[in-house]
């Protein structure tokens, strides 16, 4: 009987890169959206690829007209930390695509500050949390976001914030 060890080690340890490299992306998006580096963001999805955040009181549509209306809506916070957890991955391969994929389901919270005068701590803002949907295509520059779905669940605003935002 032949060993297959060897080979489902392999496989096994591919999993695991695979793995690794889908929480990176899920990781840097976090990142790019938390420094408003909207070069990075759009350097994340496919070329077709898009973004909803409607739940959440934004728009969806293609990675580019997403980075711009975030650029535009979050520059009222310059204090972002986007803190995603419970991530649970799947893979799998779809008959249509051209390679792998991947579906991250993970929750997030997501604290945002405005700008202090004199350049002390912020001044705390709203505060979200919800579920992502980050669907993932492998292509030839590795993994990369061929959709991200915002499901806002909550938000609260602290004391004034509402005020200080227009609201």
């Amino acid at each position: 009987m032949p060993n297959t060890e060897p080979m489902t080690q392999r496989v096994e340890l591919a999993t695991v890169m695979d793995r690794l490299a889908v929480d990176g992306v899920v990781t840097d998006y976090a990142v790019a959206v938390d420094d408003g580096d909207w070069e990075a963001y759009r350097g994340l999805f496919t070329p077709d690829g898009r973004a909803d955040y409607r739940s959440a009181g934004g728009i969806e549509g293609g990675a580019g007209s997403v980075a711009a209306w975030l650029a535009e809506s979050l520059e009222a916070f310059p204090v972002r930390q986007h803190l995603i957890v419970n991530r649970r991955v799947r893979f799998g391969v779809l008959e249509r695509d051209a390679g792998d994929t991947a579906l991250v389901q993970a929750d997030y919270v997501s604290p945002m500050g405005f700008a202090a005068a004199g350049g002390g701590p912020a001044a705390p803002g709203p505060v979200s949390g919800g579920r992502c949907s980050f669907g993932l295509l492998r292509t030839e520059d590795g993994w990369r976001l061929r959709e991200v779905v915002v499901r806002e669940k909550w938000r609260r605003s602290p004391q004034g914030a509402q005020a200080a935002a227009g609201g």
